[in-house]
């Protein structure tokens, strides 16, 4: 029996865990879940799992949740150190991290420091402090197992090869919501249009970063770190069935590929069962009926924050920290119509221009740029123009 922390149960990557712990109820425990405002379905989630605690983001919703459970015996907690807690207490076996952005950093690496292996789908953990993550994760002897769908087909092409023995590493990217969108027409796209993947049910954070290509930037920098990559092996293509997850090519000549449908349970099985693979009940393959799987090259001068991206792995030290506190602001403010869809990538750029990089030795220094960048692109949001 394997018993897991759940950070992030109510999102969609937390809620298909727990459809997969449902269907296997002699392989998983849940011990403990963090969430954030959805007090509802975190409610519906404590009576069906029964967790020793639970997290939430404040004292509102923590109130919210307890009024919903009545008797039900759990230890309701708030905050970041409620999340540490969900995160370290009981030592969990395994400790799914699936918090939205920079969340994610400080009870992802209380875990690793803690014993636990983690199953990541935080992909801003190693953006921000890929190094610092990784080091302490080979001191303590625990395991970071990717669940993002690119990183966990990384992880199976490389599954039994020398790893100097690669050539290239090629992420796929469905080109997102805005692949055939003429260049000039981005400005003014609308939030509710930037939502529409064509192929994958995500969250509106990871969504929109998809449809201005961040996403596939931000795992460039974190399978660098994931897997020990020297960064110019790195490579993204645009892949619209969203098939064939990622690719590796070793010197030889010869290519891994791993292909499957587009459905988050598949990776998220993968690092919940290993070393096992577990039976799901599923749509399978046919690639038959699908009759042909296309590739493009990603189009540079149309979606910036790939070379953005590029350019803050390069950099290094706290660029990658800078590169993440912009965007999420940026996302967040084109969300909530404050500035146009291309403004996400000024902002970026403008507070990348006004960094200078230093080494991340510390957890306070990955936080310290988190900060100082959020403050800076808030500032240049707020004199950005406002959509029509």
């Amino acid at each position: 029996m394997k018993r897991l922390a759940i950070l992030g149960s109510t999102g969609s990557i937390g809620v298909n865990t727990l459809r997969i712990v449902e269907s296997f109820p002699d392989r998983f425990e849940v011990i403990a879940l963090a969430a954030g405002r959805n007090a509802d379905l975190l409610a519906e989630q404590v009576i069906r799992f029964k967790p020793r605690v639970v997290s939430v983001l404040d004292d509102e919703v923590a109130g919210k949740l307890a009024e919903k459970l009545g008797g039900t015996k759990v230890e309701i907690l708030k905050g970041e150190a409620g999340v540490v807690r969900v995160a370290t207490g009981d030592r969990p076996d395994l400790v799914v991290s699936a918090l939205v952005g920079a969340s994610g950093l400080v009870p992802t690496l209380a875990a690793v420091r803690a014993g636990s292996d983690v199953a990541l789908a935080n992909k801003e953990v190693l953006v921000m402090a890929g190094e610092l993550v990784m080091a302490e994760a080979r001191r303590v002897g625990v395991r970071i197992l990717p669940v993002d769908s690119e990183h966990a087909a990384i992880h199976q092409c490389l599954a039994g090869h020398r790893r100097a023995d690669v050539r290239r590493v090629t992420l796929t990217a469905s080109g997102g919501p805005f692949r055939t969108t003429p260049r000039e027409k981005l400005a003014g796209m609308q939030p509710s249009e930037a939502l529409k993947h064509p192929n994958w049910e995500m969250g509106p954070k990871i969504t929109i970063d998809s449809a201005s290509l961040m996403n596939k930037g931000l795992e460039m920098i974190e399978a660098r770190w994931l897997f020990d990559l020297d960064p110019g092996v790195i490579d993204v293509v645009i892949h619209p069935q969203s098939i064939v997850h990622s690719l590796v090519e070793y010197i030889d000549g010869s290519v891994i590929a791993q292909l499957g449908v587009p459905d988050m349970r598949g990776p998220i099985s993968y690092a919940l069962g290993l070393p096992e693979r577990l039976p799901l009940s599923m749509e399978r393959l046919d690639l038959v009926e699908l009759g042909s799987l296309t590739f493009e090259a990603p189009d540079h001068a149309k979606f910036p924050n790939l070379g953005l991206a590029l350019r803050a792995l390069k950099d290094g030290g706290t660029m990658p920290a800078v590169l993440n506190a912009a965007n999420e602001e940026g996302v967040a403010a084109f969300l909530d119509g404050r500035i146009r869809f291309t403004g996400i990538t000024e902002s970026i750029a403008r507070t990348m221009e006004a960094h200078v990089p230093r080494p991340i030795l510390t957890l306070k220094d990955a936080l310290a740029a988190d900060a100082w960048a959020r403050q800076h692109a808030v500032k240049i949001i707020g004199g950005l123009p406002i959509p029509n």
